[in-house]
């Protein structure tokens, strides 16, 4: 039968790895933002053939 101290160590290894593992797969979840998050600062998109109306005065 393995040591106290072996034991722990296992253990230690374990959960660090998992812990990595588990904090990776959230970080990939949501890795990049998505078409309207990108875009959103930009505004509403306009068209831009037409032509702006003037108001003289």
């Amino acid at each position: 039968m393995s040591s106290f101290t072996v034991q722990t160590r296992t253990k230690r290894n374990l959960r660090n790895k998992r812990m990595g593992r588990a904090r990776k797969a959230k970080q990939a979840q949501k890795s990049t933002l998505s078409y309207a998050e990108l875009f959103a600062e930009c505004g509403e998109p306009r068209d831009a053939a037409a032509p702006e109306s003037k108001t003289d005065g």
